[in-house]
C-alpha cells in the first residue's frame, strides 16, 4: 500500500480558508499541486513548495488524492465537472475530497460521475471557521466510501481535530447533512444569544455579567462563549462571512423542504441573515445579527 506522505495531492480553492488548510498539508511535508481563479492567493505557498497549476484538470492529472475548498454549489460543480475540470484529469483510483459546504443532492450526483471515472468521492465539510482553518483545528464531517475515508484520514489530520474527524455515513452527501444540522444549530443558539444579551442591556444589566453567569450553567455553549463575546465587543471581522452563512441556510431550507422537515425557527434565523446582508452585512461575521 502506498504510504500517504508518498501521495502527491492537489488542492483547488485557496479563499479565506483554503490557503492556510493548503499551507498546514505543505508544512506536513506533503507534495501539493494547487490551482486558483486569482494567481496571487497561492504565490505564498508557491514560495513554500507548492506548484502552480493553470486549471483544475492540470491538478488532477497529476494527483492522487485532490481536495476542493470552495464558496458554493455552482463553483464546486464547474470545478469538477465543468470545462477543464477535475474530471478531465481525474485519474483512475484517485480521491476527490470536497471540503466545501454544498448541496447534498448536488454532492451525489458529481459522486456518481467521479465514480464513473473509477475513483472516489468523498464529502467532508468542515466546521470552525477561518481560526479553525489557521490553526488546524477544524471539525470535519466525512460522506463517502469508509476504505477511502481511511486512507485519506492522515491527510484531514493535518488540517483539523484527529478527535472530530468523524466519518457519517457511507452514502454521498452524508457529510453535507451533517454540516447543515450543524448550521441549523448554531443559528439557533446564536438567535437566542443576541436576544438574551440585547434584553440584558435594555433592562439596564450588565451584558457582560449576564454572558459570565450563563457560561456557569446550563446555557454555556460556543455560541456564547465565542459570539457572545463578539457580539458585547461589537467585533465582527469576518471570521465566516454573513453571505456565506446565507448560502448554508438556503441549502439548509431546501434540504429540509425535500425530506419533509418542518425548520420554522431556522426560518426566523434566515430573516435576521437576510437582513443584516441587505443591510451591508455580507462581509461581516454572521454573529453581527446580534446587533
Amino acid at each position: 500500500m502506498i504510504s500517504v506522505m508518498a501521495e502527491q495531492l492537489g488542492f483547488i480553492g485557496l479563499g479565506v480558508m483554503g490557503r492556510p488548510m493548503a499551507g498546514h498539508l505543505l508544512a506536513a511535508g506533503h507534495r501539493l499541486t494547487v490551482n486558483n481563479r486569482s494567481r496571487a492567493a497561492a504565490d505564498e505557498l508557491v514560495i513554500a513548495g507548492a506548484h502552480m497549476r493553470n486549471t483544475p484538470a492540470d491538478v488532477a492529472r497529476e494527483a492522487d488524492i485532490v481536495i476542493t475548498m470552495l464558496p458554493d454549489t455552482p463553483d464546486v460543480e464547474s470545478v469538477i465537472a465543468g470545462p477543464d475540470g477535475v474530471l478531465e484529469g481525474l485519474r483512475a483510483g484517485a480521491v476527490v475530497i470536497d471540503m466545501s459546504s454544498i448541496s447534498p443532492a448536488a454532492t451525489r450526483e458529481l459522486a456518481a460521475r467521479v465514480a464513473a471515472r473509477e475513483a472516489k468521492m468523498l464529502d467532508a465539510p468542515v466546521s470552525g471557521g477561518e481560526i479553525g482553518a489557521k490553526n488546524a483545528t477544524l471539525s470535519i464531517m466525512v460522506g463517502g466510501d469508509a476504505i477511502a475515508f481511511e486512507r485519506v484520514k492522515p491527510i484531514l489530520a493535518c488540517m483539523g481535530n484527529p478527535e472530530r474527524i468523524v466519518h457519517i455515513g457511507t452514502d454521498p452527501g452524508s457529510g453535507q447533512i451533517c454540516k447543515i444540522c450543524n448550521q441549523i444549530a448554531i443559528g439557533g443558539a446564536l438567535a437566542g444569544v443576541s436576544e438574551a444579551l440585547a434584553l440584558a442591556r435594555k433592562a439596564g444589566v450588565d451584558a457582560s455579567l449576564v454572558r459570565h453567569a450563563l457560561l456557569g450553567g446550563f446555557a454555556a455553549s460556543r455560541v456564547l462563549e465565542v459570539h457572545g463575546e463578539r457580539i458585547l465587543n461589537g467585533n465582527f471581522a469576518p471570521g465566516f462571512r454573513a453571505r456565506l452563512y446565507q448560502k448554508d441556510l438556503r441549502i439548509a431550507e431546501e434540504t429540509a423542504a425535500a425530506h419533509g422537515v418542518a425548520v420554522p425557527a431556522t426560518s426566523v434565523v434566515v430573516e435576521m441573515v437576510e437582513r443584516l446582508v441587505s443591510e451591508g452585512g455580507a462581509d461581516l461575521d454572521y454573529s453581527a445579527i446580534g446587533r
